[in-house]
């Protein structure tokens, strides 16, 4: 009867994918237990590879943090340059994208909880969520955002609206009776999103929309 391959061997043989199962276990990881408590050994269990391989490929549990934190902001970055620009459409988005994603918003607030106030890859994520302002000031410009409203604190306010229910899933149900994975709940809170979109827009905008250039 043939042998199986060492783990370490077919990792070699497939770095992509060797490298995409250890950043998916180490989301997960990351999510249950946060940076300090997430265990090198046990993202290596959950990607079924060698844990030698895993620090071949990423170095250590910080500069792996850091690759999950890139490869996050990578898909984000792509999912927002796809978006009309229109505040009840990309309220509604980022809220759905939250609760199918709910790993990334926990490991936020694992972040928040145990990092004491810094943050790792700070240079790149504050560049990446400048960019998000700018975006900001673009809709202003167009038209599709207040321009009175700064836009440093409608970007605070949009993750707040999209990611609260999710980040504090026992104040959803306490307050609405539901969870916040509840079909019902979801389609409630994409409604209510939509109606408060109107706050962010122009007094004289109506419902006129631009489209996206």
């Amino acid at each position: 009867m043939a042998k199986s391959a060492p783990a370490g061997t077919a990792a070699a043989r497939n770095p992509d994918r060797s490298r995409e199962r250890i950043l998916s276990a180490a989301l997960r990881e990351f999510a249950a237990k946060g940076f300090a408590g997430a265990r090198v050994d046990h993202i290596a269990r959950r990607a079924a590879i060698n844990k030698r391989m895993l620090y071949h490929y990423f170095g250590g549990k910080r500069e792996l943090f850091r690759a999950v934190l890139r490869r996050k902001i990578s898909e984000r970055r792509a999912l927002a340059d796809h978006l009309s620009g229109d505040p009840a459409e990309g309220l509604a988005f980022w809220f759905e994208t939250a609760c199918r994603d709910a790993d990334w918003v926990r490991m936020l607030e694992w972040e928040a909880l145990q990092e004491g106030g810094a943050v790792i890859d700070e240079k790149v994520r504050r560049a990446s969520l400048a960019r998000a302002v700018q975006r900001i000031r673009e809709r202003q410009r167009r038209g599709l955002i207040s321009a009175q409203l700064d836009p440093r604190h409608v970007a605070l306010a949009m993750r707040s609206l999209t990611m609260f229910p999710v980040a504090f899933p026992q104040l959803t149900r306490l307050i609405t009776g539901r969870s916040v994975f509840d079909p019902r709940f979801q389609r409630e809170r994409a409604l209510f999103l939509k109606q408060i979109a109107a706050v962010f827009r122009p007094a004289n905008a109506g419902a006129r929309i631009h489209p996206a250039k």
